[in-house]
């Protein structure tokens, strides 16, 4: 089997162009300097020949793309639309990566696959019209709804907290936002389990089992990052107002990977704990 791998050089697309080599798959991986996914014709050309496409190509500053939601939407939905047109025009299947930020974060219960999406910031919306676009194109697709994502290939929110308990001693961290810290390797491996097992087209939510806050998350990584978790101390998110609303609630629900006979990724405690040392490294 066949992949392309857009957005290859990112913390997600690193982690999947591995677990995609280490299943025996031949894989091209493509950066944005190597493939512009909004130019119709280069995505096109560039699709031809491979049996699954997986596009970890996204704009993912959320606070930028409130003044700049233009942009945000050709990465974000444009793109998708493009890889999407070729998939179906070559005969591939298309994983797109998408996330939590397209629900409104006022649950109380975790959100259903087909739950009501709402999202509340520019991010939400453009991440939001990618998976229209890909359904609408009529793709083989496999749309992954990921949160709160972190891993050793790129910046996350564990290195900056580690970094910043050591320098400083102690830091607020908000803790009136719940949701599920998910590693970039236990997604990728999703992924490649979903397309070997040939499950049928449809949204599933690539995150860990259970939940946290931030507060909850940080004092996590500030243990493992061998120091005392209670110099991370509880704020709100009044406290640390950003551009963006960020989701009160993004915890996520595995009922359709379950339903194709799936394991869901494991709690999101035990999937810290076995991604720590390389994350934190």
């Amino acid at each position: 089997m066949r992949w392309l791998v857009t957005g290859a050089r990112g913390m997600l697309g690193q982690d999947l162009v591995a677990r995609v080599r280490a299943d025996g798959h031949e894989v091209v991986a493509l950066d944005r300097d190597e493939l512009d996914i909004t130019d119709g014709a280069a995505v096109l050309d560039a699709v031809a020949g491979f049996d699954v496409v997986a596009n970890c190509a996204a704009w993912t500053a959320v606070d930028d793309a409130e003044t700049r939601e233009a942009e945000a939407f050709a990465v974000n939905s444009v793109g998708p639309q493009a890889l999407a047109r070729a998939a179906v025009r070559h005969g591939a299947r298309l994983v797109q990566v998408s996330t939590d930020y397209v629900f409104d974060g006022h649950a109380t219960d975790p959100y259903a696959e087909d739950g009501f999406a709402a999202p509340r910031s520019a991010y939400g919306r453009t991440k939001l019209a990618g998976e229209w676009a890909v359904r609408a194109a009529g793709a083989d697709h496999l749309i992954l709804r990921t949160a709160w994502l972190y891993g050793a290939g790129g910046s996350c929110f564990p290195k900056t907290i580690a970094r910043v308990a050591r320098e400083r001693g102690s830091l607020d961290v908000v803790d009136d936002q719940a949701g599920q810290p998910t590693w970039t390797v236990d997604v990728a491996d999703l992924a490649v389990r979903l397309v070997d097992g040939g499950a049928p087209a449809g949204t599933y939510h690539a995150t860990s089992s259970g939940r946290t806050t931030w507060c909850g998350f940080a004092r996590a990584v500030v243990a493992a990052a061998g120091l005392d978790p209670q110099i991370v101390r509880p704020t709100t998110s009044e406290g640390a107002a950003r551009a963006a609303e960020r989701p009160a609630f993004s915890v996520l629900g595995h009922d359709a990977l379950r339903a194709v006979g799936v394991e869901p990724i494991g709690d999101w405690q035990q999937r810290w704990a076995a991604a720590a040392p390389g994350v934190l490294g």
